[in-house]
């Protein structure tokens, strides 16, 4: 079995694979203050708790946007299995291209979601990312990411309205059933889902405008929020919500 290590801004998602399919996850505060044995024993209490044994897991693989994490993460690790973890970033020798201007500023998560969704699908995609930032990636059915999109994430503008607003206070945020609210909470959701929908829906269909080619991409929803976003957005083909923690599975296959 593998450990994967979805490692973003405000969550960690880490994934347990058998080969390249995920038969366990959990969802985490990312903790960059987080030391290597705080690391360790957090995630021997998620497998233990699942009734995993720590000596079936011989590897792990780790995807991080936040730098300060993955060093003590990847400590953490390596005390588990026994084994280095395999660290995904820009300089991992995948079989993909990074056809952008700085290909070393691109993401350990857009890398993994152009190695994940390129050897899935075969055809040219666009992942739509819905985490802390929602991200568009555009890749190619040959494995060649070609640029995006980033935008604020859902929860992001959000709590922005609720910080630099006196009287708007923080809501769920659930899906309204109508769009003209008649409370305050129900015009926030409005607002704020429904906005973040068209959004998306938007900005796939300027993507498409531009695309090179005849192809007509795929559109992949993955990330924490993409389940919520399925039935509001008319442009996205398809969920997968373990797209990144697969491209994982298949970094560590390649790498490790």
């Amino acid at each position: 079995m593998l450990l994967v290590f979805d490692v973003g801004n405000t969550e960690t998602t880490i994934g347990l694979c058998d080969g390249e399919e995920v038969t366990s996850r959990w969802r985490v505060t990312t903790d960059a203050s987080r030391t290597p044995d705080e690391a360790y024993l957090l995630v021997r209490s998620l497998l233990d708790a699942s009734g995993v044994g720590v000596a079936t897991v011989t590897g792990a693989a780790i995807g991080s946007v936040v730098p300060a994490v993955t060093g003590p993460l990847a400590e953490a690790c390596a005390r588990l299995t026994g084994e280095p973890a395999v660290i995904v970033d820009a300089r991992s020798r995948l079989p993909i291209v990074l056809d952008v201007d700085e290909p070393l500023t691109v993401g350990a998560d857009r890398i993994i979601n152009t190695l994940a969704a390129s050897r899935l699908q075969h055809r040219d995609c666009i992942v739509v990312d819905l985490g802390t930032a929602t991200t568009y990636d555009c890749i190619t059915a040959d494995g060649k990411f070609i640029g995006g999109v980033i935008s604020p994430g859902v929860q992001m503008s959000a709590e922005s309205l609720f910080r630099k607003t006196a009287k708007l206070t923080a809501t769920e945020l659930l899906p309204p059933s109508k769009v003209i609210g008649r409370r305050t909470e129900e015009c926030i959701r409005s607002g704020v889902v429904l906005g973040a929908a068209d959004a998306i829906d938007g900005l796939v269909r300027r993507i498409k405008a531009e695309w090179p080619g005849s192809q007509v991409p795929l559109v992949i929803a993955t990330g924490g929020l993409a389940a919520s976003f399925m039935p509001l957005c008319k442009e996205l083909d398809r969920l997968e919500p373990d797209l990144t923690l697969r491209g994982l599975a298949m970094a560590h296959a390649m790498l490790g």
